[in-house]
């Protein structure tokens, strides 16, 4: 099986992405909105195709990318029902499997965080992803949103900390860079629950926190219950169809750059040899070798959208980001540069 461990630095919170070997299906696990184009590049560049969206709860520090993924990429939204949230495709019940090609995962409640939070196990009982009710070396709040701390309580010790002792425990946030535990350390080592933690140790660890409110909570909270569906429409590029990869680079295709030529601002960035080399260059394109581009950026026109070009697409997608931090937003690569333009056989190819 195929696993991704991903980030989102503003709220702290893991996204998780399994996928089959065989058919290529995958599952999400609680994606966050602005993270869609870097989850949907890995996708594509893994050629996964996703199954399922799962929020292990509704979450109130960042809103729920499940939306955006059952538009892109045809996910169905799975949630637990209690919530009664817009736009669920599957509501999650104890005890629920959701295969995925030939692995899925088992879906567990364990509720205290909130009222439906779930933990999720793979098939193998390898892997279980605690969203915010086990923690690494802590546990999540329980003050709002039906939180109860003697549910939490129960649910750790009788579902999560019954699984296999080396069973790897993935949580749903982490604030100290800490990545994955296990069932054992977790029982030895938590401080809110470890050890001879009693109940009412954990009751009176966790009632007296004197945790803030989370500072999405007015935003996060209504706009998981419609699955992440934001009020206006989510703007794209209209004028090329981009295709942002997983390190960031927006590219697009060559063929779409032969068709548009008339259009477009074609920046080759190589030296001003390879420019007049072998490989020629595109008709009408400027010529910018790439350690020149920072101190020459204004001959770069800014009229039109700008693709970048080299050799191998390499230097251009560098180039890329030094347009886009100079403020050019409208700005692609071409991958695999003038060698994939000329296997192509592309028109607009001159020599000198």
């Amino acid at each position: 099986m195929l696993f991704r461990q991903l980030f989102d630095t503003t709220s702290s919170t893991y996204t998780y992405i399994l996928g089959c070997d065989d058919s290529h299906d995958a599952i999400i696990i609680d994606p966050v909105f602005e993270q869609h184009a870097r989850d949907t590049a890995l996708l594509r560049e893994l050629g996964l195709k996703v199954k399922y969206t799962i929020d292990t709860h509704v979450h109130a520090d960042h809103v729920t990318g499940s939306w955006l993924m059952k538009e892109s990429e045809g996910a169905q939204i799975t949630l637990c029902g209690s919530y009664k949230a817009e736009g669920v495709d599957v509501e999650l019940k104890d005890g629920m499997v959701l295969a995925f090609g030939n692995c899925s995962v088992t879906a567990h409640a364990t509720p205290g965080h909130t009222g439906g939070c779930f933990t999720l196990l793979t098939n193998d009982h390898t892997m279980a992803f605690t969203g915010d009710c086990l923690l690494i070396r802590g546990a999540g709040r329980t003050d709002f949103q039906a939180g109860d701390v003697h549910t939490m309580w129960d649910s750790i010790r009788t579902k999560i900390f019954s699984l296999p002792q080396e069973c790897l425990l993935y949580p749903g946030h982490d604030y100290m860079g800490r990545t994955v535990s296990t069932v054992a350390e977790e029982k030895q080592f938590n401080p809110r629950i470890g050890g001879d933690a009693r109940e009412e140790d954990f009751v009176g660890y966790m009632d007296n926190l004197g945790l803030p409110h989370p500072k999405q909570l007015d935003i996060a909270l209504p706009a998981n219950l419609k699955s992440g569906k934001p009020d206006t429409p989510v703007l794209k590029p209209t004028w090329a169809p981009i295709n942002v990869t997983f390190a960031g680079i927006p590219e697009v295709e060559p063929d779409w750059v032969a068709r548009h030529l008339g259009d477009i601002c074609v920046l080759d960035v190589r030296s001003e040899a390879e420019y007049s080399g072998d490989l020629g260059y595109i008709e009408g394109s400027i010529l910018i070798p790439l350690d020149q581009l920072r101190s020459r950026i204004g001959e770069v026109p800014t009229d039109r959208p700008v693709v970048t070009m080299c050799q191998s697409g390499k230097r251009s997608s560098m180039a890329t980001q030094i347009l886009k931090a100079s403020g050019i937003e409208d700005v692609a690569n071409i991958p695999g540069g003038l060698i994939h333009w000329s296997r192509l056989a592309l028109p607009g190819l001159a020599t000198t």
